[in-house]
């Protein structure tokens, strides 16, 4: 793991010197005074990529990134607009969810699929997701508990999702049988897709790897009803792990799910 470093936002005030501290107490790396130096400074004298506590969000620079990683909702308020007008979603239809139900993501990144997810399962249901990357693991729960979206329906789901930091394997081999009624799987597409420019810093800073037996397996234990995979139509996942591929003509990626 890199060495990272926290500092503040250029202009620093009370509270985004509380925000560093914050961010200390969670992930434990050593917080530096600003000084009026740019990040591009701070990464060089220290050595070490770092995690930048602003005024309305955290900002994470590595030195191998072009651009840095923050918290955003993606696509998530459009799709629940278009949830919302009454019309389909299809992480919807292919994990089947209904208010009430649980839904687990073992790749949550930015929780754009989670957030979806929450606003489909309702207040009745349960939202988690996995990250194994400690340092987004922390910006987006730090994001869905303090980002102020325009519309009150996508706070609301976002706030209801909680985050687990760790490797899927080892937060799935601790929960019991059949207890989440889906679990899902987003891993990194080995097909890249050039229009996902909101994609790229995540690709740079999320954990790179592929569904194992292992990990189907622990995923298949714990679903009580589906697990659900998403990947690049070109991926060969779906023939490797037997899921019932969704086709969905004209799109980049596809839908598998294993019904229990």
């Amino acid at each position: 793991m890199n060495r990272v470093v926290i500092s503040t936002a250029g202009r620093p005030d009370a509270f985004s010197q509380a925000r560093a501290s914050a961010a200390k107490q969670a992930l434990g790396y050593e917080v530096i005074p600003r000084s009026k130096r740019s990040v591009e400074a701070l990464m060089a004298t220290y050595e070490s990529d770092v995690l930048i506590a602003g005024k309305e969000r955290y900002e994470l620079y590595r030195r191998s990134m072009c651009e840095p990683f923050f918290f955003h909702p993606d696509t998530a308020a459009f799709r629940l607009k278009r949830l919302m007008k009454g019309e389909t979603d299809p992480l919807i239809e292919a994990c089947q969810l209904a208010p009430g139900n649980s839904f687990l993501d073992c790749t949550l990144g930015l929780a754009t699929d989670c957030i979806v997810a929450s606003f489909a399962v309702g207040v009745s249901g349960e939202v988690k997701g996995i990250e194994a990357d400690p340092d987004v693991a922390f910006i987006t729960a730090a994001g869905l508990a303090q980002f102020e979206p325009k519309f009150q329906e996508l706070q609301d789901s976002m706030r209801r999702i909680s985050v687990m930091q760790g490797t899927a394997i080892s937060v799935l081999s601790k929960i019991p049988d059949h207890s989440w009624d889906v679990v899902y799987v987003d891993p990194m597409f080995t097909q890249t897709i050039a229009e996902s420019t909101s994609f790229a810093p995540l690709k740079q800073v999320g954990v790179q790897g592929g569904l194992t037996e292992d990990w189907v397996a622990e995923a298949i234990r714990v679903a009580g009803k589906r697990v659900v995979v998403k990947a690049h139509f070109k991926d060969t996942v779906f023939e490797q792990f037997d899921f019932t591929r969704i086709k969905r003509p004209n799109t980049k990626f596809h839908f598998g799910y294993i019904e229990k």
